[in-house]
Formats: C-alpha cells, structure tokens, sequence
C-alpha cells in the first residue's frame, strides 16, 4: 500500500504525466511543499487507500489550504490509472477536508 502511495506522489511530480510541462513544479512549489511528507502520504493514503490522517496532520492541511488540498487531489485523481473511480476520491478529499478543519477547530486554543 505504501508503494502504491509513494508511485501516485511521485507520479504528480513527473512532466511527461501533465497537461502542462510546468504544472507539477507549480503544484509542488506552492501546495505540496506546505505540508510534511510525512502528513502528505497519510492523507494521499486516506483519500486513496484505508489509512488515516492524524489530528497533527489535520492541523497541516487546513494550513495548507482547501484550494491547494483540492487541487493536489484532483491531479492526482486525473491520473488514467485511477480516473475510473475519481468521484468516490473527490468524495473522500471533501470528506478528509471537513474532518480535518472539525478537529483543527476543537483542538485550536480560543
């Protein structure tokens, strides 16, 4: 599973895959770098496979950003390899996002 998750990530960064040769840097440069690897592949793997994300990691991504959260997903959803079942991950990346901003807010100090 793990495997699968490091080849999507690795996947978003190769030009040969994007509509536009700069569009992975671009991602990278302003989304992907904003948030640990660490919390990235636990979210990746929420979203795509069974794991789960960790209120730490939660706290990251509502700092990353719902646009870069959103459009990190959606490229990788784009790929041919899992565009079949692109619904059900945007399904999940919305679902990730809301729990993620719910237990950012019940455990951010007043």
């Amino acid at each position: 599973m793990l495997s699968f998750v490091v080849l999507v990530v690795a996947n978003t960064c190769v030009p040969s895959l994007a509509v536009e040769e700069n569009e992975p840097k671009k991602l990278w440069d302003q989304c992907v770098v904003k948030i640990s690897p660490n919390c990235a592949l636990k979210i990746i793997s929420q979203i795509f496979g069974d794991g789960v994300v960790s209120i730490p990691c939660c706290k990251e991504l509502v700092q990353e950003g719902k646009e870069c959260h959103d459009t990190l997903v959606k490229y990788i959803a784009d790929r041919p390899s899992l565009i079949g079942n692109e619904s059900k991950y945007l399904q999940k990346r919305d679902e990730v996002w809301a729990y993620c901003v719910s237990v950012s807010k019940a455990v951010s100090p007043a």
